[in-house]
């Protein structure tokens, strides 16, 4: 594709994700009175070069490019962009993109550390589908949760109007909050359920010799991620947790994922083997 790697389609695609962040900025100045179209143009734009990115890796490889932490970061927020941008087709929902545009710079910044994009020939062979199937939803999970997380901030902000300047709250083109904890509870919900599917794959991944499967950090980690979005749902629909507990909860969660996620993969045997 025009001679570039895959990595420099991303890199464009970031640039993109970093001018619509920057752009969004002047959004919350305004109190977001004006549809963010500008926003949403450049994070498809962003995308289009994601997705190329994607398809170029993929097709050198030869399989579904999920093998590494740059390949499994870059696929979360392929995820994060795709989902905004189907549910920006609905013009009321299009001011996700100010609050997803920073959070998809930011991480993609992080996705092009060169540290992350090493290739384990001992790694987990995604030539298998049932592998390949395990990272798809454990991912689109991520990707759903992260979603949720944006979701949560945006509740935050609005409540914050509500509070201190009502007419801004009300001039906002912000959704009412009883309809952020809607989405934030669907988000949730979707997110806990593929994250659970996705794990329930992982028992038929065939296991390196001498690795147990529930001492693994990966595996440990994967339960404490499941019962923190479980108990977030729990509370939501058994106990009636709702409002700031709720939204501070999600957003809480996403960032545990964020800070702990690489570090525990590169601790795992199961997702790298000894040799």
């Amino acid at each position: 594709m025009f001679g570039l790697t895959d990595r420099q389609w991303f890199l464009g695609a970031v640039v993109f994700y970093g001018i619509s962040a920057l752009y969004t900025v002047f959004l919350w100045r305004r109190g977001f009175r004006q549809h963010d179209r500008a926003t949403y143009a450049l994070v498809m734009a962003g995308f289009a070069l994601h997705l190329a990115a994607m398809l170029k890796r993929g097709l050198s490889l030869d399989r579904c490019p999920l093998h590494n932490l740059y390949e499994a970061t870059t696929f979360v927020l392929w995820v994060i962009a795709a989902a905004y941008l189907v549910f920006g087709l609905w013009g009321r929902l299009r001011f996700l993109g100010a609050f997803a545009s920073p959070v998809l710079f930011a991480v993609g910044v992080f996705a092009l550390m060169p540290a992350l994009d090493k290739h384990d020939k001992h790694g987990p062979d995604f030539s298998l589908p049932v592998t390949s199937l395990h990272a798809a939803l454990v991912l689109l999970a991520y990707g759903m949760l992260g979603l949720a997380a944006v979701a949560a901030c945006i509740y935050i902000t609005q409540e914050r109007n509500l509070k201190y300047n009502k007419m801004r709250a009300l001039l906002s083109l912000l959704p009412p909050i009883q309809r952020l904890e809607l989405v934030m509870t669907c988000l949730l919900a979707a997110g806990l359920a593929l994250l659970t599917a996705g794990l329930a794959t992982a028992g038929r991944i065939p296991r390196p010799e001498g690795v147990r499967y529930l001492s693994d950090a990966k595996v440990l980690w994967s339960i404490v991620v499941w019962g923190l979005y479980a108990g977030l749902l729990v509370a939501r629909w058994r106990y009636h947790q709702r409002g700031r507990r709720f939204a501070l909860g999600l957003i809480g969660s996403f960032a545990f994922v964020l800070l702990t996620f690489w570090g525990t993969s590169l601790l795992s045997p199961l997702h790298h083997p000894p040799q």
